[in-house]
C-alpha cells in the first residue's frame, strides 16, 4: 500500500526542503515530494515530524561485517552482512575482495552471482575487486604473494564468473600494462580504481588519461605527498574529475587532511568508503582479513606482528556524522558523499543513492545530530534503532 512521509527535513536530489510530504508507491518507489502547503489527503501518513529524511547510504568498498568476511563466507555470511549494513544506513554496497589466489576470486565471483537478488538486506549493486593488481611495497594488509602484473584476460574470466557483476576494480598505475588494462576494462563498463600503489605522477596520470575514474582510500597505501614528488595522491588532488574514496574513522587520515582533499576537489568528488572488514559491529580482539591476522582495538583494525591498519570498524553512518562533528562539511554535503556520490561512482544511480520518483525507495530516517533512527529499503522499515 502507498503512503507519504511527513517529516522536518527531506535531503532530495538537487536540494534540501523543509517540511513536506514524499510518496512511496506500493511498487517499492519513491513518487512526487509535495511542500508543506500542499498537503495529500485521504492517503496514508507516516510522522517523522522532527526528523530527517535521506537517500540510503552506498557503500562501494566494504570487505566484512558481523564476523563475517566476503573472502571467506558462504552465501548466508554474505547475506549477514547485508542484513547488518541496515544498522549502518546502508542500503546498497559493493562486497569487496582482496588480493587472493585466482580460484579464490573465481569462486567469490561465481557464488555472488549464483545467489544476486536473494540478499535480504543492502543490495548488491555489484563486486569490487581491491586487487590483485597492487605493488607489494604498499600492499597494507593484503598478501604480496598474489600480487600481479594487469591481465585482461584474467580479469574477463572473473567477470565471466560474476555474470558482469564484477564493476569496479582497484590497481596499482606503475605496474606494467597497467595503462592498457584500464582501457580495456574501462571499453567493458568497468570502474577502475587507483591505489595500493607506490605511482609517481605521470604513472598516475597515464591511467586516468586511460579513463580511471577513482582513487582508492586516498591517503591510504601510497607514498607520502610533497612539493617535489606530487605522485598519485598528487593525481587525486589535481585530476578534475575523478572521485577520490575517503576513510572518515579519525585514524586512516586526519580530519584536517580530509579537509584539504575536499577543499581542492568538492565533496561532489568526494566518495566516503568504510573499507569495514568482519570485526565491524563487533567487540575488540582477534580477528582475520583473507589469510592474515588482525586485532581489533580503540577502534582500529592492525595487523599483527606488523601493526599497520587493516581495514576499519567504521560504519557508514558514523563517517558521515564525523565529518559534520569535524565541521568539515554541511549534513547535505556529507550525506550525498555517502549516497548519491559513490552511486555514481559506481554509475548505479538508477538504482540506488538517490530520492527521485521511480527511483527504489530505500532511505534512511535521522534525528537532527545525523544519528540513525530507521532503515526503509523497498519502502519497508527494515531496521529501527530502539
Amino acid at each position: 500500500m502507498s503512503y507519504f512521509l511527513h517529516a522536518k527535513k527531506f535531503f532530495l536530489k538537487n536540494h534540501v526542503t523543509n517540511g513536506g510530504y514524499l510518496e512511496i508507491q506500493d511498487d517499492g518507489n519513491f513518487g512526487f515530494y509535495y511542500p508543506e502547503a500542499n498537503k495529500p489527503t485521504n492517503v496514508v501518513i507516516k510522522e517523522y515530524a522532527d526528523k530527517l529524511v535521506a537517500p540510503g547510504y552506498v557503500d562501494t568498498h566494504i570487505h566484512g561485517l558481523l564476523n563475517e568476511d566476503v573472502m571467506k563466507s558462504n552465501w548466508n555470511g554474505i547475506n549477514k552482512i547485508s542484513e547488518g549494513l541496515l544498522q549502518a544506513g546502508v542500503t546498497s554496497w559493493l562486497p569487496t575482495t582482496i588480493t587472493a589466489a585466482s580460484s579464490t576470486l573465481t569462486h567469490i565471483c561465481q557464488m555472488i552471482a549464483e545467489h544476486k537478488g536473494e540478499e535480504t538486506g543492502a543490495k548488491i549493486q555489484g563486486i569490487h575487486f581491491e586487487g590483485p593488481f597492487f605493488t607489494p611495497e604498499h600492499g597494507g594488509a593484503e598478501n604480496p604473494k598474489y600480487m600481479t602484473d594487469p591481465s585482461i584476460v584474467e580479469f574477463d574470466k572473473w567477470r565471466a564468473a560474476s555474470k558482469n557483476m564484477l564493476i569496479k576494480i582497484s590497481l596499482a598505475p606503475e605496474r606494467k600494462g597497467a595503462k592498457e588494462f584500464t582501457r580495456q576494462a574501462i571499453k567493458e563498463g568497468v570502474v577502475v580504481s587507483l591505489g595500493h600503489s607506490s605511482a609517481n605522477y605521470e604513472e598516475t596520470m597515464s591511467c586516468v588519461d586511460a579513463g580511471a575514474t577513482m582513487f582508492t582510500h586516498t591517503f591510504n597505501g601510497m607514498n607520502t605527498l610533497s612539493q617535489h614528488t606530487p605522485n598519485i595522491i598528487g593525481a587525486a588532488f589535481s585530476s578534475n574529475l575523478t572521485i577520490a574514496e575517503l576513510i572518515c574513522d579519525g585514524h586512516h587520515v586526519e580530519p584536517a587532511a580530509i579537509k584539504a582533499l575536499i577543499s581542492a576537489k568538492g565533496y561532489e568528488h568526494i566518495a566516503l568508503v568504510t573499507d569495514c572488514m568482519q570485526a565491524g559491529l563487533m567487540p575488540d580482539g582477534d580477528y582475520m582479513l583473507g589469510e592474515l591476522p588482525v586485532y581489533v582495538k580503540d577502534g582500529m583494525a592492525r595487523l599483527i606482528g606488523k601493526n599497520n591498519l587493516a581495514g576499519s570498524v567504521l560504519l557508514m553512518k558514523d563517517a558521515v556524522k564525523n565529518l559534520v562533528d569535524w565541521n568539515i562539511a554541511t549534513p547535505e554535503q556529507a550525506i550525498m558523499m555517502a549516497s548519491y556520490i559513490p552511486a555514481k561512482s559506481i554509475n548505479k544511480l538508477k538504482y540506488c543513492g538517490v530520492i527521485e520518483p521511480d527511483h527504489p525507495a530505500d532511505f534512511i530516517i535521522l534525528n537532527s545530530d545525523l544519528t540513525l533512527v530507521e532503515t526503509y529499503v523497498n519502502g519497508i522499515s527494515r531496521y529501527k534503532n530502539e
